[in-house]
């Protein structure tokens, strides 16, 4: 790397703040410039998927959310929001499953409940219903 960790951190916090802002011009090279810097930095990937969501390169978007919750699978924001994303992107099933694992890591995390909320009762699987009808007297 050719900068030190702390000059990338800098450039972070105000890739952030570009984003913040609104300024998505500014923040989306800053944070494709700190991924290729550092391919391993989660919160660079999460933030530059969520700048590409804002701008409507959704699938863009998707892919660095996921690159994310792949490198900090314990990351509660980024299965969070991949979560988010999937469901904007009319991913239901997949987004279920991403609220249940912010659920799994945070069981009190009110906003993936709330989020869960929304979403109908599921539907049990071909196997569950046919052993839920079959007659155990048999």
């Amino acid at each position: 790397m050719a900068e030190n960790r702390q000059a990338l951190e800098e450039r972070y916090r105000g890739a952030v703040e570009h984003k913040n802002g609104g300024e998505y011009d500014l923040a989306i090279p800053e944070f494709e410039a700190l991924v290729g810097a550092d391919p391993g930095w989660a919160d660079a990937h999460l933030m530059l998927g969520l700048t590409y969501g804002f701008v409507g390169r959704f699938d863009e978007s998707l892919a660095q959310i996921q690159r994310a919750v792949e490198l900090e699978p314990a990351s509660v924001e980024a299965h969070l929001n991949l979560a988010k994303t999937l469901c904007m992107m009319g991913e239901y099933d997949q987004a279920r499953r991403e609220f249940n694992t912010v659920l799994a890591l945070r069981p009190d995390h009110a906003e993936a409940k709330k989020q869960l909320s929304y979403f109908p009762p599921e539907e049990p699987s071909a196997g569950e219903s046919a052993e839920a009808g079959a007659n155990p007297a048999g």
